[in-house]
Formats: C-alpha cells, structure tokens, sequence
C-alpha cells in the first residue's frame, strides 16, 4: 500500500519546509507585484516599457489575469505542480522577451527555478518524478 501525499509530506524537516515556503514566496510576489503593475498602468513609463519589449498596452490586462491565475493554481496545493508548469511557460516568454530585445533575462529564470526549487522540497510527488540522487 502506498503513502498518501499527506502521510509522506510529515517526513519533511520544518527547516525544509520552510526553506521552501520562502523559496516559492519570493517570485510569487514578484510576479503578483507585475500582474498589479500590468493593471495599474503607470503611465507614462508603463507604455513606453510595453513598446519597447513589442507587446501593446492593450495585452495588459489578460497578461495580468494570466499572470495572477497561474500563481493562484501554484498557492494552491492540489495544482501546484499544474502553476509551476503553466509558470515556466509564462516566464519562458518572459525570457524569450527579453532576448529578443536586449534586455538582460535572468530575472525570469531565476524566479522560474525559485518556484521549481521551491515546490520540489515540499512536494514527495515531484521528489519521486525528478530525483536528484537515485
């Protein structure tokens, strides 16, 4: 018989959970601090850092409800790992971004590996999928 998520998840040092909840806070703030900045339009400097990365202001707001819907499934434990995927496709973009314009592109890889990281040493689930030792 096989343990249950819970049942495995007690096995976990308080240490390590909470290296993780710290590990996951951080982007996840971050990237809920865009999606508000996305909705706040700062004018005039929002617009001109929207022509310069080439998406149009008017993308704004679904960039900002996709932004906070995949963070909301990644705080929730039941879809985390659905958020985490969903989240290193969005920050995939992110990164493509800013590649194609010049711009320095590893703010966006270090959240995406902050959240993997993060969900990996809270989640037996993962652990058993992506073994770091064997």
């Amino acid at each position: 018989m096989s343990e249950s998520p819970q049942a495995s998840s007690a096995h976990i040092s308080k240490g390590l959970l909470y290296t993780s909840y710290v590990l996951s806070a951080l982007p996840v703030l971050m990237l809920l601090f865009s999606a508000y900045m996305k909705i706040a339009q700062p004018q005039p400097k929002y617009a001109e850092g929207m022509a310069h990365i080439g998406w149009p202001v008017e993308l704004s707001l679904a960039l900002a409800a996709l932004e906070i819907t995949c963070t909301v499934l990644y705080l929730i434990p039941r879809t985390s790992v659905l958020g985490a995927v969903l989240l290193a496709a969005y920050l995939g973009g992110a990164t493509a971004t800013h590649v194609r314009v010049g711009d320095p592109w590893y703010t966006p890889v270090a959240l995406g590996l902050m959240l993997w990281l993060g969900l990996w040493l809270r989640e037996p689930r993962l652990k058993a999928l992506l073994p770091l030792r064997s």
